[in-house]
């Protein structure tokens, strides 16, 4: 029998890769393209789950899939992270290097 691929088993998997990649530029790039990853996984796996003999690449599938969850929970520890550093340091710290080493100081003498 011929198989054939999963219609979005590459981008799941590209989705996923991207979503790990950009989780750095402050998180929210990194969610919106695992959730993304997600949802086409979910289409592409009710498909597969109807007839898995007709297709051939389940497994970039679940790997998309994997990798989209580890980018979503990498941009959220992204975010709260950011969330942390501003919370204590200041927005207006981060722009001014030497009152952020001051306030670095300060957090080290506490």
């Amino acid at each position: 029998m011929n198989q054939q691929k999963l219609p979005n088993a590459t981008a799941v998997l590209v989705l996923g890769i991207v979503s790990i990649v950009s989780c750095c530029c402050y998180g929210v790039p990194g969610i919106i393209t695992g959730i993304i990853g997600l949802v086409l996984y979910k289409k592409d796996n009710a498909l597969y789950q109807q007839n898995p003999t007709l297709y051939s690449d389940y497994n970039n599938l679940k790997t998309g899939r994997i990798l989209s969850i580890i980018g979503i929970i990498l941009s959220i520890l992204t975010i709260f992270y950011l969330i942390f550093v501003i919370s204590y340091i200041g927005w207006d710290a981060l722009s001014d290097p030497e009152l952020m080493q001051e306030r670095m100081k300060d957090l080290q003498n506490h």
